[in-house]
C-alpha cells in the first residue's frame, strides 16, 4: 500500500492524496488500491494505483495510476450531439440547421420520377416543373417549348430559373408532420376548437394546402383571429368563423332599466329637503 500512495502523490502532488478506501483484485497478482482525492475541484474522486508482482517475483511495480469518479462524484452529463439537443423554435436569426443526409423526412427527387405511387409525396409549387431534375437542367426547347416559354419570364435567361430541389418531403416525414400539426393547439383538440361555432374546413377564411396534406390542413387567413398565418386542421376552429352569427342585438344600445320600487328626495322650487320634517308612517 505505501508503494500504492507513493505512485498517487508523485501523480497528485503534496497533500492531494487522503484516507486509503480500499483494495480491488483485478486478476491474479493484480489489485488497485483506492485512495481519497482531496482536490475540491473533484469532491469524490478517488486515486486508484494498480500495482502487480510478477509470478515467483516478490517485487511489486506500479502498473497504472490515475483519478476516477467514486459514487458520489460529481459527473458531467451524457455527451447529446448539437444535432439532437436543438428543439424546435431554436434557430434564430443567421443560424444554420442544414438536414443531415440520411434524415428520413426527406427523400432525393429522384425517387419521384418512376417509383409508383410515390408521386403524390412531391407538393412542388405550381410555377415550378412536375419533374424538378429538368428544371436544374434547363427546359428542351424541342420536347417543351411551350411549358418552358411559359415559365420563364421575358427577357429572363435561363440561368437565372430557380434551383431545383435535390430533396423533397418523404412519407415519413409527411406523417410525422401531420400528426405534430394535428396533435398540437392549432388541431381539433384545442380548448379554442372546443369553443368554435364551426370548423375551418366551413370558413370563407380558410385557404387549402396544396398536395396531400391539403386533405388535412389549411391557412388560416384572417387577421382578427387568433390563428392567422399558421396551418391550422380542417377540423379546427376558432370564434372568427366567417359564418359566426352574432346573438341578436349585442352590438346595439343597451334597453334602459327602471327603478320603479325605489325613490330619490329632490329640493322643488320653495320647499327645501333640510327644512322638511318627515313623520314616521304608524302601520299599527
Amino acid at each position: 500500500m505505501d508503494l500504492a500512495r507513493s505512485a498517487a502523490g508523485e501523480l497528485a502532488g503534496p497533500g492531494q492524496v487522503g484516507d486509503h478506501l480500499g483494495v480491488e483484485a483485478d486478476g491474479d497478482r493484480v489489485v488497485t488500491h483506492l485512495f481519497a482525492c482531496l482536490d475540491p475541484a473533484y469532491a469524490g474522486w478517488r486515486w486508484a494505483v494498480t500495482v502487480t508482482r510478477a509470478s515467483r517475483s516478490r517485487t511489486v511495480t506500479v502498473s497504472e495510476s490515475l483519478l476516477l469518479p467514486g459514487p458520489d462524484s460529481l459527473l458531467a452529463p451524457d455527451w447529446v450531439p448539437w444535432r439532437d439537443r436543438v428543439r424546435p423554435g431554436d434557430v434564430g436569426v443567421g443560424d444554420l440547421l442544414p438536414a443531415h443526409e440520411d434524415d428520413e423526412r426527406l427523400v432525393p427527387v429522384a425517387a419521384l420520377e418512376g417509383a409508383e405511387g410515390m408521386l403524390d409525396w412531391d407538393d412542388t409549387a405550381p410555377w415550378m416543373p412536375e419533374i424538378e431534375p429538368r428544371l436544374a437542367e434547363g427546359p428542351d426547347e424541342e420536347t417543351w417549348p411551350r411549358e418552358a416559354e411559359r415559365r420563364r419570364p421575358s427577357g429572363r435567361p435561363q440561368s437565372d430559373l430557380p434551383p431545383a430541389r435535390s430533396r423533397v418531403l418523404s412519407a415519413i416525414g409527411r406523417d410525422q408532420t401531420a400528426l405534430r400539426w394535428y396533435s398540437g393547439e392549432h388541431g381539433p383538440r384545442s380548448p379554442l376548437a372546443h369553443a368554435a361555432p364551426g370548423p375551418c374546413m366551413t370558413c370563407g377564411f380558410m385557404v387549402r394546402l396544396a398536395g396531400p396534406l391539403g386533405r388535412v390542413f389549411g391557412v388560416c387567413a384572417n387577421e382578427y383571429a387568433p390563428d392567422d398565418g399558421r396551418v391550422v386542421s380542417l377540423d379546427h376552429g376558432c370564434g372568427a368563423h366567417s359564418e359566426a352569427a352574432s346573438p341578436s342585438g349585442a352590438y346595439g344600445a343597451a334597453s334602459p332599466v327602471i327603478d320603479e320600487l325605489g325613490y330619490d328626495l329632490v329640493d322643488t322650487p320653495g320647499v327645501s329637503m333640510e327644512e322638511t320634517v318627515f313623520e314616521t308612517l304608524d302601520h299599527s
